[in-house]
């Protein structure tokens, strides 16, 4: 009989249920996004009482699915963090329940982790420098001695919240990456925004003041330009942070993943500094944003190599760091 794992994510605005198999043959998602109200961002309430109102619908489809192919669930796994608390704390507790029912281990997974795990199993990458940018982060990373190393990150907001917002002032709503990325296509002059670096860190904020002030003063700069000229600067500097942090890890791959790595601009200026430096570039599938098969898959990695936390000790942590989690999968 073929073992299961099923997985939980609830971070922020996607609620997803995803089931992987213990032999790494099998992965699948169930997964539902919040819809956004027009110039509005993730209200935490709203997201979880959106996850409350989905989660036993993804929960029925994952369980059928496993029964469905004869087999046994054999732990379970949920988005510890990081992310919006009420939207933790609602995934955490089906999976509490799930634990108990089906008496089977509890895994606390990292968001981030996830996405580098579901990345790397879904590109073959092996030890990359690691490019992960999304609503929730924007970090430069690497693994070294049992851990991922964070060998730059942003100073303020992230790059999908930079995208998210900037999209919100330009008059439009949802998720704003893609928005933003349509736009840029259409621009042709660059409007000069804040590029600023600071070692391996960098800071978004003063790119999104710089619009902000642009658009109350009302220039004559189209919305096309601005949303170029946001995608220029900011993946540039994302781009100086990595190369340099590549030059001194010296690894011979790149892997960029977070929901903001669908966008086809960042993809061929990072790729084109990895090649510059003879490392390999991969990219995670498009469909690969928040969703429970992440966490799934990396449960599947816990059940095999880590520990399982006790029900009473499962509280979410919103604000885990992704240095602070131990890889005791990968070889040194």
């Amino acid at each position: 009989m073929r073992k299961f794992v099923i997985g939980i994510e609830s971070t922020a605005h996607t609620c997803g249920v995803g089931i992987a198999s213990l032999d790494s043959e099998i992965i699948l998602d169930f997964s539902h996004m919040m819809e956004f109200q027009p110039g509005k961002g993730i209200h935490p309430r709203e997201a979880a009482e959106h996850h409350s109102k989905v989660i036993h619908e993804l929960v029925k489809k994952a369980v059928e699915k496993v029964r469905e192919m004869n087999g046994k669930i054999a732990a379970i796994g949920f988005a510890r963090g990081p992310g919006l608390g009420p939207c933790l704390r609602v995934g955490a507790t089906v999976a509490r329940a799930l634990s108990l029912y089906f008496n089977v281990p509890l895994y606390g997974v990292h968001h981030g982790v996830a996405h580098i795990e579901i990345a790397k199993k879904l590109t073959g990458a092996k030890d990359p420098l690691v490019v992960l940018v999304s609503g929730g982060h924007t970090m430069i990373i690497a693994y070294a001695d049992k851990k991922y190393r964070v060998f730059g990150e942003t100073l303020d907001i992230t790059l999908g919240n930079l995208l998210d917002m900037c999209a919100r002032m330009l008059g439009f709503s949802g998720y704003g990456g893609p928005i933003i990325e349509k736009l840029a296509k259409k621009g042709r002059n660059y409007v000069a925004l804040p590029y600023v670096v600071k070692g391996t860190n960098l800071s978004f904020a003063g790119i999104l003041a710089a619009v902000q002030k642009i658009l109350q003063e009302r220039k004559n700069v189209s919305i096309e330009d601005l949303a170029y000229s946001i995608q220029e600067t900011a993946f540039a500097m994302l781009c100086e942070v990595a190369e340099r942090a590549l030059a001194h890890t010296k690894k011979k791959e790149v892997l960029l993943c977070g929901g903001v790595a669908a966008n086809k601009r960042l993809q061929t200026m990072l790729k084109q500094m990895a090649e510059e430096h003879n490392a390999r570039f991969y990219v995670q599938p498009k469909w690969y944003g928040d969703n429970g098969a992440m966490i799934a898959w990396t449960t599947v990695l816990a059940y095999k190599y880590g520990k399982p936390v006790p029900v009473e000790e499962s509280y979410v942590w919103p604000m885990w760091r992704i240095d602070e989690v131990e890889i005791p999968w990968v070889n040194e």
